[in-house]
């Protein structure tokens, strides 16, 4: 005998009266939108207060009537926080710097505003020794700090059953934007135009900092900064006018590089600034082996140093095997791309048939080895071609059409110097590398890439050649790596082999560049340059920290693996892949009916 015993029917959701959002602090609304805005604006003006009576700590901040140091970045973050507020209160011309209509922006924001604030302060009084060190300006700037944070967590959110949703409520993006309003093509490319200039403004105050304390509020504020306006949804919307006007951004982008020179006084900047061009390419091309092929290779940096190598032996260095070879630069960077070409092909001819941990294997073999040979070649160990461990030094400057790149050169009255010279060269090799790697990416070639990447069998059931198709990748990305390398020798006037190493405490090295791809972003152009930047330039501005540099590096990079395992910069597939709520293209979920349910029970 079977029964049938319905469950009671569910009263419709819009009889139980929702909850009331509330926020973190038990505060009215507009007394919490009132400690947004007067916090920010507090913020801002106790910089222009003394926070300290002595001049010991960097930065100068005993000044009253005028910010310095650490000061600049808190006025900064102050004013961000009373801007944002203002757009909050409905103020007319500002509600479009938050479309998404959440609260997580004002939440972020007022965060970096005390966390560089309290950072300032902490440090006055532990390199001073004791909180006496600070004058009432610096007290003032701590209690100004903490009223826009304690305004936004009284922000009323709805309620979630745990902690883990609240803290996404209040510090990620909404799932669902509105879309914006239709905008002409002349003013997104006006939009493009200024956020390039505000991120040349940016990144050369960055690069620029003289002293780890200024480094570390910047980056405080860059980075609280970025995710506000990424949970703001402002980011998204950028996006899309960058690729509906793809060109004229990469345009804007590579005008906005030859212009970083122009802002250099000094030119152990431009000296950074080339360094990590060139790295940047390299991890350009280690994208287009691991990021597009998916191939994982661990020895990438030897390519880099056979083009370095190959670019010492032609360019007339008296300490050359061949001295009285010397060619001109374009001969000599497509005789290193074309040596890297070979040995790509030498090395991956017989081992792309392995996959995985087994292909990563051979190539840091193939890494050490290099690295052996070339330290071995000196006449004792081996042939006499590489002088060893010496290395070859003494590469002569470049003479490209006339242009000493040794030499100062005056254009429109700023003195650009040697460094400066190379960066812009390495602006030139960048465009070639940005072509070909797009050119390719978007091509029959790339495509079949990305399907060995996601599924090499499938692509090969469905008549994709993978050996060749991975030969091509391998081949090309040690070619772009060998390029680089011809600049690299001349700008570093020697090349050893102790820097082309699996890794060590400074670039390159393939650890770096692997690291540089998956940071920035796999798969994507600005992502492994951005990556090349950040890894390049945090143990070059962190040195204070000493044996501490590397433990607070790790940090940061687990930090931003667990909550943007994507990259900084991901392409749409990727996010896909670790992001599984909030994607248009996941059907929701919907009852069949609004019968009560039915269930059987008997024996």
């Amino acid at each position: 005998m079977t029964e049938t015993t319905k469950t009671p029917a569910t009263p419709p959701a819009d009889a139980i009266p929702a909850p009331e959002p509330r926020g973190l602090l038990p505060l009215p609304l507009a007394a919490a939108r009132a400690l947004l805005l007067t916090g920010g604006i507090a913020t801002a003006a106790s910089t222009f207060l003394a926070w300290t009576w002595t001049s010991d700590f960097p930065g100068d901040l005993t000044v009253t009537g005028y910010p310095g140091g650490l000061q600049w970045l808190t006025l900064t973050a102050g004013a961000l926080v009373a801007l944002f507020s203002l757009a909050v209160y409905g103020v007319r011309g500002l509600r479009w710097l938050v479309p998404a209509r959440n609260n997580a922006p004002l939440v972020l924001l007022a965060a970096g505003a005390f966390g560089v604030t309290w950072y300032t302060i902490i440090s006055i009084s532990t390199e001073l020794g004791g909180l006496a060190n600070l004058e009432p300006g610096g007290w003032i700037a701590a209690a100004a700090s903490l009223l826009p944070l304690l305004g936004a967590l009284a922000l009323p959110e709805h309620k979630h059953d745990s902690g883990k949703e609240t803290f996404k409520a209040y510090t990620a993006k909404p799932d669902r934007i509105h879309a914006p309003q239709p905008v002409n093509g002349w003013i997104q490319r006006a939009v493009i135009t200024a956020v390039t200039a505000i991120g040349l403004g940016v990144f050369t105050y960055g690069i620029d900092t003289e002293y780890g304390e200024l480094f570390i509020g910047y980056l405080i504020v860059v980075v609280f900064t970025v995710w506000a306006l990424h949970t703001a949804g402002l980011l998204d919307r950028f996006s899309h006018m960058v690729a509906a006007n793809r060109s004229f951004t990469l345009a804007m982008g590579f005008l906005a590089a030859i212009a970083f020179p122009f802002t250099q006084s000094d030119d152990h900047y431009a000296n950074i600034g080339v360094n990590i061009l060139i790295f940047g390419t390299v991890a350009l091309g280690l994208n287009i082996v691991v990021g597009l092929a998916g191939l994982l290779d661990l020895g990438y940096v030897a390519f880099l140093g056979v083009g370095a190598y190959t670019a010492a032996l032609v360019s007339g260095s008296e300490f050359s095997k061949f001295s009285g070879v010397q060619f001109p630069f374009w001969a000599a960077a497509l005789t290193g791309a074309a040596a890297s070409l070979v040995f790509g092909v030498l090395i991956g001819a017989p081992t792309l048939r392995l996959r995985g941990d087994y292909l990563a294997i051979v190539t840091l073999g193939f890494g050490e080895i290099f690295r052996i040979a070339v330290n071995n070649m000196d006449g004792d160990s081996g042939p006499d071609l590489t002088n060893g461990p010496n290395g070859i030094p003494a590469i002569p400057d470049l003479n490209l059409l006339g242009f000493k790149f040794g030499e100062a050169h005056d254009i429109g009255g700023i003195t650009l110097g040697r460094f400066a010279n190379y960066y812009l060269l390495m602006v030139l090799i960048m465009a070639i590398v940005v072509l070909v790697y797009t050119r390719a990416a978007d091509s029959r070639i790339g495509r079949s890439w990305i399907a060995i990447r996601e599924d090499e069998t499938a692509a090969t059931a469905m008549g994709i050649n993978g050996f060749r198709v991975k030969l091509i990748a391998f081949a090309l990305g040690a070619s772009l790596a060998g390029l680089a390398g011809t600049v690299s020798a001349h700008v570093t006037y020697s090349v050893v082999p102790n820097p082309y190493q699996f890794a060590g405490s400074t670039p390159p090295n393939s650890a770096f560049l692997l690291a540089a791809v998956v940071l920035g972003g796999m798969g994507t152009v600005a992502g492994p340059l951005l990556g090349a930047a950040l890894l390049y330039l945090l143990p070059e501005k962190l040195d204070f920290l000493q044996d501490k540099s590397l433990l607070a590096f790790g940090i940061a990079l687990i930090l931003l693996m667990r909550f943007r395992p994507e990259g900084i910069i991901a392409n749409r597939r990727r996010q896909l892949e670790f992001h599984e709520t909030g994607q248009l293209d996941v059907p929701e979920t919907e009852t069949l009916t609004d019968e009560p349910a039915v269930t059987k029970a008997g024996a």
